[in-house]
Parts: structure tokens; C-alpha cells; sequence
């Protein structure tokens, strides 16, 4: 049994809780989780509009293009889409992802270039119409 003062206490807690809780769906960010909305679960697709899809591409020592995976640098393909609109205004940013690389993998070749690339597709009724395009939105150069 709870002696009054640790009811007190208890609730204290579960509002500081429940607080912090509506304090985050409101104004903060994924990277505030729990306190802040999941996104990444919290939102669909509209069935007959555009599905986004970024990528993280580099150019190594050898001219070779490759897709960036987790394993290379660290970071999750969400944290860079994350990132964008960081990326886009200072594509100096990108400079960490080869650093990374470097780092992680110095028996690999270095990465001369990253860059991010994002592809849309359009849906009609949920399902891919085969219209897409792709678009570099920031690039680095070593």
C-alpha cells in the first residue's frame, strides 16, 4: 500500500509524463521519440499522388558509383531523409558520409563525391503508374 506521499509522487511522475507527451505530438520532431511523433508510422501515401524515395549515392577513388548502405557509414536511409533540406543548404554536410566511410572501411576506396539523390512515383489507386523521375537535391566533392 502507498503511503500518501508516494501517491503524490507517483502522480507527479505520470503528469510530467503526459506532459512531456502532448508537449512532443505537438511541436516536436521524430528524434524527440517517445516524447515526439514516429512519423515514419503516423503518416500514408496519398492512393493517387507521389511516393517519394531518397538514396544516398557515392563515386569512390575508382570512378565506381555506388548506393551508400547503412553499413558503410552508420547512418539510417531515415536520418538522412531526415536531413534534406540541412543537405540541400550546406551539401558541405555530406563530407561526414565519405568521413564515415573512410573511417568504417579504410581498406575500401574513398568517396570523391556523395550525393543524395531523390526518386518520385506516381500512384494511380495505390499502385505505381511506372512515372517517375529522379533528382540530385545536394552532391559533395572531396
Amino acid at each position: 500500500m502507498l503511503t500518501a506521499t508516494g501517491r503524490r509522487v507517483r502522480l507527479a511522475v505520470t503528469a510530467v509524463f503526459f506532459g512531456l507527451l502532448l508537449a512532443g505530438t505537438a511541436v516536436g520532431q521524430d528524434d524527440a521519440f517517445p516524447f515526439g511523433p514516429f512519423r515514419m508510422y503516423a503518416t500514408r501515401d496519398a492512393p493517387d499522388g507521389l511516393v517519394l524515395s531518397t538514396r544516398v549515392e557515392a563515386v569512390d577513388a575508382t570512378g565506381r558509383v555506388v548506393v551508400v548502405p547503412d553499413t558503410a557509414t552508420g547512418l539510417r536511409r531515415a536520418e538522412i531523409e531526415g536531413q534534406v533540406g540541412r543537405l540541400r543548404s550546406d551539401p558541405g554536410l555530406l563530407a561526414a558520409i565519405s568521413r564515415a566511410h573512410d573511417r568504417l572501411h579504410p581498406d575500401q576506396p574513398a568517396y570523391d563525391e556523395v550525393r543524395v539523390v531523390e526518386r518520385r512515383y506516381r500512384l494511380r489507386d495505390s499502385r505505381p503508374t511506372g512515372d517517375q523521375t529522379e533528382q540530385v537535391v545536394a552532391r559533395w566533392h572531396r
